[in-house]
C-alpha cells in the first residue's frame, strides 16, 4: 500500500456522527507486545526511561499506527494508577476504603498534584513525537465507576450501598470532584495534543448493568457529565468506551452529552445493532468481536468486516475497530487481516 497521509480531523468527524467517505481505524488500546511482534523489534521498554527515551519510545508507537493507516494515537493515563492503596479492581487487592473513617483520613485533594507528577513527562513526550496529521485520542484514563471499585472493590461497594448509602454517595461524589479536578488542568495544559476526548468505564457486562440502572443515573452519569461539559468547553468530542449490555442506560448517557460510544461484543449485539439503534444520535466505534478477531482466517473475516461495514453505511458517523481492544492475546496475523481488510475497503492500494 502507499505511505498513509494521516488526518486526524477523520476521527473527530465519525465522533461527531459525520460518516466519513474514508472509514477511520480505531482501536482502545493497542498492546505494546503485539506491536513489537509485527515491527520485528522491541521498544515497549523505552517508556518508563528517560525523557529521550520516552520521545523514541512515542515515535516507534506513533509511527507504527501512521504506517497502518490510523488517523490518531490512542494514548490515557489512568486515574487509578495513582490511589494510595489502590488496587482493588485491577490486581484485586484489598480495598483502601470500606469505613467511613477509610474515606475521611484518605489524601483526596493531594490526587491531582499526584496525577500530574506522575504522568505529565508522558504527555510531554508525546507532544513532540505526534506526526504529522495525527493527533491522539484518549486523555484521562478511567470513569467515576472504575475509581470507585479500585478504591473499595465491586463486592465490598455492593454490600456498602445497603450499609451505609450515604458513604456510597459520597464516594462517587468526591472521586468525580477529583477527576474533574484533573481532567480541568489536563485540557489547559494537554488538550491540544488531542482530537477525541475519552475514558473508559466499563458499566456492564453481558447480560445486564453492573450497578441497578437508577444508581448509574443517580451517582455515575452526574459526574460523567461534568467531564463531558468540559470537553465540550475546549471544542473536542467526547467519546465514551464501556462493555456490557447498557442499553437500559444509553438513553441517559446521550442525554448527558456523550458524542461518540464504543465497545460491542456479538453476544450482547452485533456492532451494526448499536449502530442502528443510535447512529441517528452519535457516533459509533467498534466492528469485530474480539473473538471473531483470533479465530477467523483470512477469507472468514473478510466476510465479516465487508458485512458490518455495508449495514453500517449511511447510519451515521462510525470509525472501525475491534469492539475492546488489541489485547496481548490477538494474534498478529489476526490484528494485521483486520487492518489491511479494511484499508482494502476503503480504497488504498
Amino acid at each position: 500500500m502507499k505511505p498513509y497521509e494521516p488526518d486526524y480531523r477523520r476521527l473527530a468527524d465519525a465522533a461527531r456522527n459525520i460518516e466519513c467517505a474514508q472509514v477511520p481505524l480505531y482501536e482502545h488500546i493497542i498492546s505494546t507486545s503485539v506491536m513489537e511482534t509485527i515491527l520485528g523489534k522491541k521498544f515497549g521498554f523505552l517508556r518508563d526511561g528517560d525523557a529521550a527515551d520516552k520521545q523514541e519510545y512515542f515515535r516507534v508507537y506513533s509511527g507504527f499506527l501512521k504506517d497502518h493507516g490510523y488517523d490518531a494515537v490512542p494514548y490515557e493515563c489512568c486515574v487509578t494508577a495513582i490511589f494510595p492503596g489502590g488496587g482493588a479492581l485491577g490486581r484485586h487487592v484489598e480495598g483502601a476504603i470500606r469505613t467511613r473513617e477509610d474515606y475521611d483520613r484518605y489524601p483526596w485533594k493531594e490526587l491531582p498534584q499526584m496525577y500530574f507528577n506522575a504522568f505529565s513527562p508522558y504527555f510531554e513526550a508525546l507532544r513532540e513525537s505526534l506526526p504529522p496529521g495525527m493527533k491522539a485520542v484518549g486523555g484521562v484514563g478511567n470513569g467515576v465507576f472504575e475509581c470507585v471499585q479500585d478504591l473499595t472493590g465491586y463486592m465490598n461497594l455492593c454490600y456498602m450501598r445497603d450499609d451505609d448509602p450515604d458513604l456510597y454517595a459520597d464516594l462517587f461524589r468526591t472521586v468525580g470532584g477529583v477527576i474533574s479536578a484533573i481532567w480541568t488542568r489536563f485540557l489547559r495544559e494537554y488538550g491540544d495534543l488531542f482530537c477525541v476526548l475519552r475514558f473508559g468505564d466499563d458499566l456492564g457486562f453481558a447480560t445486564g448493568t453492573l450497578l441497578t440502572p437508577d444508581d448509574i443515573r443517580t451517582h455515575v452519569i452526574p459526574q460523567y457529565k461534568k467531564v463531558i461539559d468540559l470537553v465540550h468547553a475546549s471544542g473536542k468530542p467526547f467519546l465514551l468506551h464501556s462493555c456490557g449490555h447498557i442499553f437500559e442506560v444509553m438513553d441517559d448517557l446521550i442525554a448527558a452529552g456523550i458524542d461518540a460510544k464504543h465497545s460491542n461484543e456479538d453476544k450482547i449485539a452485533p456492532f451494526p445493532v448499536w449502530v442502528e439503534r443510535y447512529g441517528t444520535r452519535i457516533g459509533n466505534f467498534g466492528g469485530i468481536d474480539m473473538n471473531c478477531l483470533c479465530e477467523l482466517d483470512r477469507r472468514q473475516m473478510e466476510e465479516y468486516i465487508g458485512d458490518v461495514v455495508r449495514k453500517c453505511r449511511g447510519h451515521g458517523g462510525f470509525a472501525f475497530s475491534t469492539g475492546n481492544s488489541i489485547a496481548d492475546y490477538v494474534p498478529a496475523e489476526g490484528y494485521l487481516n483486520m487492518i489491511e481488510i479494511v484499508r482494502e475497503l476503503r480504497g488504498e492500494d
